[in-house]
């Protein structure tokens, strides 16, 4: 029974509540543009009390025209609960928070936020609508937004329809959080074909999604640009050309500058420039130089120049051992590049084509020069050629001059030519009794003078002369041996001395005459060097050797004291260290009776208490002038003094009154093998013994 009474009740207090006061329908949020109309919705059910609404929780009044409020009122049917709000224009102040409000009930609406957005304005470009930039200059263009734009704007940059990237977004917020000023700064770096381009700055935001535009054109200041021609660009040598300089600038062009390779070509002024082609200008290419207030651009060309050969590097000479290999190069230059082909001196087979020659193993016939020839191969212009020479170092190559006949105790003269690379050691003359390398030796003398160059590539090539003073039966029959060395080896020849006989009658006359003459001068010289012999003992020799014959006069024994003029150059030479005793002197007899004679020599001896040395008379040098005297120095080597002293002769014969008056005695010289590589043979001669005793030498 309870139980129902409670459900009962429970039913109509459920009946009694579904008729209170209630919203039907509250307001939103809700955007809307400036000078728009706004509409905030608000509907109540089971309520026909007061309704009001309120701004930022101040009440606008419960009439529905609102007064107070001129843009504002309030629409719907009031009997059925509806109470719109309407605002007309919207403007920034009507952005707030708005409720509905049914007093009586005391009932309020969830607030509604109604936003405002006020769309953008044309943005500005700074400096335009005309901005001047210089091509190749880096620069940038600024976009900005002013106002109340609500929300702020979004800046774009465009070019043809196209959104153009690199630009920066910048914008300012105020202290009340409004939006203050929108930038938009493109960066760019301009060339001249941009000269009179439009950019367009677009300011867009959800106020106005399509945006507005603002434009800007480009004026561009730019350095010339240039372009450079030459006519005709292929030239031959020698052909004139004419260059042409074309530009475009803003500003206008200020001047030209031409150049060759780096260098100004004086005098060259405007956009033209005449030339002789040569081949410099294939490698030195022209240059031209425009200029105008902002800058200056240069070009330049390279003419095709055709020309003959010429030589850039030479071949250089070579010397390399014989069995090894051997190169020569040459560069030459050309255009179009020249055929380069190396022959032999004097040959025309072709060894090799191009800048190199080898030769492997090189013998000695290869020595020699050898010449690198450039030839054209179109042009048909110029043409050379340079040479170079092969040297093959090899053992010395030794060569006997055909020696003259000699007579029987007169001068003979064996030659020899030597020519080797690398130079000889040493030349040395070996026979039966000895050997000599240079100077002199009893009766012979070796000289050695520069041989003329010969065709070959033999090297350096010099004549041994061997001279033999008073020549003996023995010279006539023994072989002479030249022989020269260098550190490749060893090369000799043989030499054999032809004889030549007088005619009988010649030999008879001559022979008489000689002993008639020896005879008288033996005996004049011996008084006289007996009766002043012992008022010049203490004399120092006195030597002089012209060589010619000074006359046939004869002059006393008071000329001999004449003054240094009269006697011309004078050797002094001291002996003091040989000691002779007059009569072992006096009582030595003359060992050839008188029987040799000297002819064609003029003597002057002056002997004091210690004379010495060999007299030597060789024929004149073959480098010397005709008739220049050849003075020789008698070196002291004999331990006897004669007791007398020996006058001038002028008759053209010499006699002596001592066995060895007219004996030459050096020392020998002792040589030591040389100094061989393994494989060669040493010198035969080194192992020769000097001779071990005087000989007479009797000397022409």
């Amino acid at each position: 029974m309870l139980a129902s009474a409670l459900l009962v009740f429970l039913c109509c207090f459920k009946g009694h509540a579904g008729s209170s006061p209630h919203f039907l329908q509250q307001p939103e949020d809700m955007v809307v543009l400036l000078g728009e109309e706004a509409r905030l919705p608000c509907a109540l059910g089971a309520y026909r009390g007061l309704v009001q609404w309120t701004k930022d929780g101040l009440a606008l009044g419960g009439e529905r025209d609102l007064p107070g409020w001129s843009r504002y009122w309030i629409s719907g049917n009031s009997a059925s609960g509806q109470h719109d709000l309407h605002i007309k224009p919207v403007e920034l102040e009507d952005e707030a928070s708005y409720e509905c409000q049914a007093s009586q009930a005391g009932l309020r609406s969830r607030p509604a936020q109604l936003h405002v957005m006020v769309p953008p304005e044309a943005p500005q470009v700074l400096g335009g609508p005309s901005v001047s930039l210089v091509a190749g200059v880096p620069g940038n263009l600024t976009c900005r937004s002013r106002g109340d734009s609500r929300p702020a704007p979004e800046l774009l940059w465009f070019r043809d329809g196209i959104r153009l990237d690199g630009s920066s977004f910048h914008q300012t917020t105020l202290k009340d959080k409004a939006t203050g000023t929108v930038e938009n700064t493109l960066f760019l770096t301009p060339s001249s074909h941009d000269d009179g381009a439009t950019l367009i700055c677009r300011a867009r935001s959800q106020a106005l999604p399509t945006g507005r535009d603002t434009a800007v054109t480009l004026s561009l200041q730019y350095p010339p640009m240039v372009t450079l021609s030459a006519e005709p660009q292929t030239v031959q040598e020698g052909e004139k050309v004419t260059f042409l300089c074309q530009a475009t600038a803003q500003p206008p062009v200020t001047g030209y500058r031409w150049a060759k390779g780096g260098s100004p070509v004086l005098g060259a002024r405007g956009p033209r420039l005449e030339v002789v082609a040569d081949a410099t200008f294939l490698t030195e290419p022209v240059s031209c130089e425009v200029s105008n207030a902002v800058g200056s651009a240069n070009r330049s060309t390279a003419l095709e120049v055709l020309y003959g050969p010429i030589l850039q590097a030479k071949p250089k000479s070579v010397s390399v051992d014989v069995g090894k290999d051997a190169s020569f190069s040459c560069v030459w230059r050309g255009n179009p590049l020249p055929r380069i082909t190396w022959t032999r001196m004097g040959g025309s087979q072709v060894l090799s084509s191009g800048p190199t020659l080898r030769l492997p193993s090189v013998a000695l016939e290869d020595a020699g020069d050898y010449v690198c020839r450039a030839e054209p191969r179109r042009t048909g212009l110029g043409g050379g050629k340079a040479q170079a020479r092969l040297t093959v170092n090899a053992p010395p190559v030794v060569t006997a001059l055909q020696p003259a006949p000699a007579f029987l105790r007169g001068p003979a003269r064996l030659q020899c030519v030597v020519f080797a690379s690398p130079a000889p050691d040493s030349v040395v003359w070996s026979w039966d009794e000895g050997f000599l390398e240079a100077g002199s030796l009893g009766r012979f003398l070796v000289e050695a003078f520069p041989a003329p160059e010969v065709e070959g590539g033999q090297g350096p090539g010099l004549i041994s002369v061997l001279h033999i003073s008073g020549t003996q039966e023995s010279d006539f029959t023994t072989g002479f041996n030249c022989s020269a060395r260098n550190r490749l080896g060893e090369g000799r020849v043989q030499i054999h001395l032809g004889r030549r006989d007088l005619l009988p009658t010649v030999r008879i006359v001559a022979g008489a005459a000689s002993a008639a003459t020896s005879l008288l001068m033996v005996i004049t010289g011996v008084v006289l060097c007996c009766w002043r012999h012992g008022s010049l003992s203490k004399q120092k020799n006195l030597v002089r050797i012209p060589g010619s014959s000074e006359g046939s006069s004869s002059r006393g024994p008071e000329e001999e004291t004449g003054s240094s003029e009269d006697r011309g150059p004078i050797v002094h030479t001291d002996h003091s260290d040989l000691v002779l005793e007059e009569k072992e002197a006096l009582e030595t007899k003359d060992p050839t009776n008188g029987y040799y004679r000297v002819r064609g020599v003029s003597v002057s001896l002056s002997l004091g208490e210690a004379p010495g040395g060999g007299l030597f008379l060789p024929p004149p040098s073959p480098i010397g002038l005709p008739g220049t005297p050849t003075y020789y120095d008698f070196k002291p080597h004999l331990d006897l003094v004669p007791p007398c002293r020996l006058y001038r002769a002028r008759a053209g014969y010499l006699t002596t009154p001592h066995p060895r008056a007219f004996t030459s005695y050096m020392k020998p010289t002792s040589f030591g093998p040389p100094e061989l590589s393994s494989g060669i043979p040493p010198f035969p001669y080194a192992t020769l013994s000097p001779p071990s005793h005087q000989r007479l030498q009797t000397h022409v």
